[in-house]
């Protein structure tokens, strides 16, 4: 494992000392981001593999975690799914695989964004900042996402991203499917045009680029058999939530 602190620069601050994970097997890669990253005002953690981050995630959350799909332990998809079966925290993911189905991919199994290597690391912290931001909404917004949003059964807590079903059952959504469900919860019964939904996220590339495989994602999670789709596509309109919603 490599750690890396914080250094004393003009960039020390920008970070405002938030923890990041650098899961990446290659140790060069790994202490280019951790260096490049505490720079930039971050505390950042490496691990070679993806066993030795996720028994640090049992003991301490991140503010993000970068992920290299490629570890020579666990499959990429699968660590995906066991770091968002713990928590909301955003995820991006490093692959060398450049096709656009292994990005969908990855997207679909709950990151939240998703770069190609060879990479600048500076845009590495460029896209964290901006997922952080997403994550970590300004005080008056973060306010209103304290609610709780009551439809159909389900339960949606946008300040935690977590959902819980009609049976219990909980799950935690990426920082992009959580902003889109939470624009859907806000306009119940209205289609959302795909304008407006970017709109309501900031106008972020990471959300444009995904935006209908974060719908079909968050769609899913809300299926159950035998009961009608609480997402409707309104081809050539946009999206909307057809259940009546509580907030509280």
């Amino acid at each position: 494992m490599t750690t890396s602190g914080p250094h004393h620069d003009a960039g020390a601050l920008e970070g405002a000392d938030m923890q990041i994970f650098v899961v990446e097997d290659d140790a060069d890669i790994r202490s280019l981001l951790c260096d490049t990253l505490a720079t930039y005002g971050f505390r950042a953690t490496g691990f070679m593999t993806a066993d030795a981050a996720l028994q640090q995630l049992a003991r301490q959350m991140p503010a993000a975690v970068i992920l290299d799909l490629g570890l020579p332990d666990m499959d990429g998809m699968e660590a995906i799914n066991r770091i968002r079966a713990r928590g909301s925290v955003p995820i991006l993911v490093l692959s060398a695989r450049a096709h656009a189905s292994d990005r969908i991919m990855g997207l679909e199994f709950g990151a939240d964004d998703y770069v190609v290597k060879p990479f600048d690391p500076r845009e590495i912290v460029a896209r964290i900042r901006s997922l952080l931001r997403r994550a970590n909404p300004p005080d008056a917004q973060a306010g209103a996402d304290e609610k709780t949003a009551r439809f159909a059964g389900w339960r949606f807590e946008p300040g935690s991203h977590r959902l819980v079903a009609p049976d219990g059952e909980e799950s935690f959504l990426s920082t992009g499917e959580a902003t889109l469900l939470t624009a859907l919860l806000k306009a119940p019964k209205r289609v959302l045009t795909r304008d407006h939904l970017l709109e309501h996220g900031g106008r972020d590339d990471t959300l444009d680029r995904a935006i209908d495989v974060r719908i079909s994602r968050i769609r899913k999670k809300l299926t159950r058999r035998d009961e009608p789709t609480l997402i409707r596509t309104v081809y050539g309109s946009g999206y909307m939530l057809t259940a009546q919603v509580d907030w509280s």
